[in-house]
C-alpha cells in the first residue's frame, strides 16, 4: 500500500464532499463517490462509471480502495460456505455464510486473531494480531449476501458477529460497520437481524446500553460457575460473573433487549447437575434464551462433547424453569467452518 494514499473508505460522505471543493469541483460530486464506495462496493476508481476519467485519474492519485479479497472458498457438504479473506496487509481472517431453508446468515470477524484466550477456540492460538476496520467488516458482508444471492437466489438476511476475534475489544470499528451496514446509503439492513455476540466485556456492555444500540446480544457463556468458567475462559478471573451479571442487568434495563447466553457443554467439566442449576440460577437475573451449541473439536482432545443425556438434562431443567433453549447443530464442519473452528489453516 502506497503510505502517501489516504485510504478513501475512512472519509466521512461530508469529508468527500470537502475535498471535491478544495479541488475546485462540485459538492455533489462526493456523494455520488460515497454511492459507489458503500452501496455500490466499488472495487476500484474506473468501476465508477458515471465520473468523468479526468475526476478517477485525480481520486487514484490521491486514495486508496483497501478492499478484501476472497482468498479462497470452501463449501460444505451441508451448504455452508467459508470464506478465506486476504486484507490488504495480506493478513487472512474468516468469515461463513450458514444457509436454512428460511435464511441465510453471515457469520463474520472483527479481529485477526483474537484478544481473549478461551481454551477451547482455535482462534484464541492465533492472538490478535491486529482490530478490522469498518470496511473490511462490511466487505466480508458484502461478499456473503453476493454468494447468498448466487447459492441460494436470495438476499443475506442475517448477520452474526461470531467469527474470529472479540467484538467488544474492537468495540469502535465493530459499531461504525454495523452503522454503515444499516445505513439505507450502505446495506439498508436491519439492526434487528444483527447478533453481537461477546464472551463478556462488562465495561463495554454497559457502553453499548448508554450508545442505545438496536441490535442484540448474545453472550459467550459455557458456566455459571466462576472457577469453571475461568479453567476454561482465563480472561474470567478479570471480568467475573458477578461483574457480567451486573453489566447484563443494566443492558436490560436501558434497551428491554433479553440475551441469549450460547453454551457448549464438555464431557467432565460442565455436565453435572450443579453445572445445570447454576446456570439456571444465572438466567433468571434477566429475561434471556439459552443455545446449546454442539461442541467442535480442534485437535487435541482435551475437550470433548458431553453425552445426549447430559444435552437432555440441560433441556429438561431449563424448560422446567420456563427458560427458552435450543439446541445448535453445527454446521460446515467438514471444511472447519463450525463454530470455534475459524483458524486459518489454509
Amino acid at each position: 500500500m502506497d503510505v502517501k494514499k489516504k485510504d478513501i473508505r475512512a472519509l466521512t460522505k461530508e469529508q468527500l464532499r470537502d475535498f471535491f471543493i478544495k479541488e475546485g469541483d462540485e459538492a455533489f460530486r462526493g456523494n455520488q463517490v460515497y454511492e459507489w464506495l458503500w452501496s455500490k462496493s466499488a472495487y476500484s476508481f474506473e468501476d465508477m462509471t458515471n465520473i468523468s476519467k479526468e475526476t478517477r485519474q485525480m481520486l487514484e492519485d490521491n486514495f486508496v480502495i483497501n478492499h478484501i479479497k476472497v482468498d479462497t472458498m470452501q463449501r460444505s457438504s451441508d451448504g455452508t460456505v467459508k470464506n478465506a479473506v486476504r486484507l490488504h496487509d495480506g493478513l487472512i481472517v474468516e468469515s461463513v455464510l450458514i444457509p436454512t431453508p428460511t435464511r441465510t446468515t453471515a457469520c463474520v470477524s472483527s479481529q485477526v486473531g483474537c484478544s481473549l484466550d478461551c481454551s477451547f477456540c482455535a482462534t484464541s492460538r492465533l492472538k490478535r494480531m491486529r482490530n478490522l476496520n469498518p470496511d473490511e467488516i462490511y466487505d466480508q458482508v458484502v461478499a456473503i449476501d453476493n454468494e447468498s444471492r448466487l447459492y441460494f437466489n436470495r438476499p443475506l438476511s442475517n448477520i452474526v458477529f461470531m467469527g474470529m476475534g472479540e467484538p467488544l475489544m474492537n468495540y469502535n470499528n465493530v459499531i461504525k460497520a454495523i452503522d454503515k451496514i444499516t445505513s439505507p446509503e450502505g446495506l439498508g439492513m436491519s439492526p434487528k437481524r444483527i447478533v453481537v455476540s461477546t464472551s463478556g466485556v462488562p465495561k463495554m456492555i454497559k457502553k453499548m446500553a448508554d450508545d442505545e444500540v438496536k441490535f442484540n446480544l448474545a453472550v459467550s457463556l459455557h458456566s455459571a460457575i466462576d472457577e469453571v468458567r475461568t479453567s476454561i475462559m482465563p480472561f474470567n478471573e478479570t471480568f467475573p460473573l458477578k461483574d457480567l451479571q451486573e453489566a447484563l442487568e443494566y443492558w436490560y434495563e436501558k434497551t428491554k433487549k433479553a440475551i441469549t447466553y450460547e453454551y457448549i457443554v464438555w464431557k467432565g467439566i460442565n455436565d453435572s447437575l450443579k453445572d445445570i442449576e447454576a446456570l439456571v440460577k444465572f438466567c433468571k437475573y434477566v429475561p434471556c434464551k439459552v443455545n446449546i451449541i454442539e461442541y467442535n473439536p480442534i485437535d487435541d482432545g482435551a475437550f470433548q462433547q458431553a453425552s445426549n443425556q447430559a444435552i437432555e438434562d440441560y433441556i429438561r431443567v431449563l424448560e422446567r424453569n420456563n427458560i427458552v433453549v435450543n439446541v445448535r447443530r453445527s454446521r460446515g464442519k467438514d471444511i472447519d467452518a463450525a463454530c470455534g473452528q475459524l483458524a486459518n489453516k489454509s
